[in-house]
């Protein structure tokens, strides 16, 4: 998880990058295979109204026609160059993407100097400010806004995705809007097993949406009983679920972290296109 004695250890490990590469980082997302027949897609910045103010967030969709909408939460070092390339390449494959701001209380994007280069103890905070209140008030306006668009085809399911912290963050959605969220992926998450009474996991009866759960291979390594809480919690709840360790560090799968997997990430994103088409159709 992000935290700062394990995020120090695991970059001694699986570290691939120094911060003096920084801009190479960023610069790999041209270096991203493209999507095969990408259609021409759509972008601008927006601004939401939510109960508790104004989320700034990217808004990405196909050029032409209405398509199943996509909410992804960004990783503890906010919304920047990374995300607005996933959520493009995401796009770019039939779905129109909204990628928000989830520090907006706080700050505007970009909430963190470095990117993803950023020291935790600078961003921590951040994380910190959110609850499980705020991600479920936060859940219903980012739905209701993609719902209001005439890029989102409103009679589809949408799908949610979440790195690090923000991987509970799908739970929650998937919880709130049962009838809206019909897919969740959840990339590295912390804290998707607890023992407080408000649990991710003790929340999948409520959820009717198929998940994909991505877990780092150092995280279970810390936690080896998670993988086995979620899978009883999903077959108990006689939902359908993909959870899998993969060989990769906490954080492998944005393009500009110091642990980014490129072969890792990329199956996890084939994984994401093969739930979303079965899940969001």
């Amino acid at each position: 998880m992000c935290d700062q004695d394990h995020f120090e250890e695991d970059l001694k490990k699986y570290s691939r990058r120094d911060v003096g590469t920084l801009a190479g980082a960023i610069s790999v997302a041209m270096a991203l295979p493209r999507v095969a027949n990408a259609q021409a897609v759509n972008e601008s910045d927006v601004e939401i109204q939510t109960p508790d103010g104004t989320c700034d967030a990217y808004f990405v969709a196909p050029a032409a026609g209405s398509h199943a909408g996509v909410l992804i939460w960004p990783d503890i070092f906010g919304l920047r160059v990374a995300f607005r390339e996933m959520g493009q390449r995401l796009a770019e494959s039939g779905y129109s993407v909204l990628v928000v701001n989830p520090f907006y209380r706080l700050q505007p994007a970009p909430t963190a100097e470095y990117g993803a280069f950023t020291p935790i103890p600078d961003v921590l905070p951040h994380a910190q400010s959110l609850s499980p209140e705020t991600q479920i008030t936060d859940s219903r306006a980012f739905v209701s806004w993609l719902d209001a668009r005439p890029e989102v085809d409103s009679s589809r399911k949408m799908g949610s995705m979440g790195y690090c912290m923000s991987g509970s963050f799908v739970f929650r959605a998937a919880a709130t809007l049962p009838d809206r969220i019909g897919a969740g992926c959840s990339f590295h998450g912390g804290g998707l097993t607890t023992d407080a009474d408000n649990s991710p996991h003790l929340l999948v009866p409520q959820i009717d949406a198929e998940f994909l759960v991505a877990i780092a291979e150092n995280d279970d390594m810390r936690d080896p009983e998670s993988k086995n809480i979620l899978r009883q919690a999903f077959a108990s709840a006689n939902k359908t679920a993909e959870i899998e360790v993969y060989p990769a560090a906490h954080g492998w799968c944005p393009f500009d972290t110091r642990v980014y997997d490129y072969e890792q990430s990329e199956r996890a994103w084939g994984r994401t296109l093969a739930l979303f088409e079965r899940a969001l159709a």
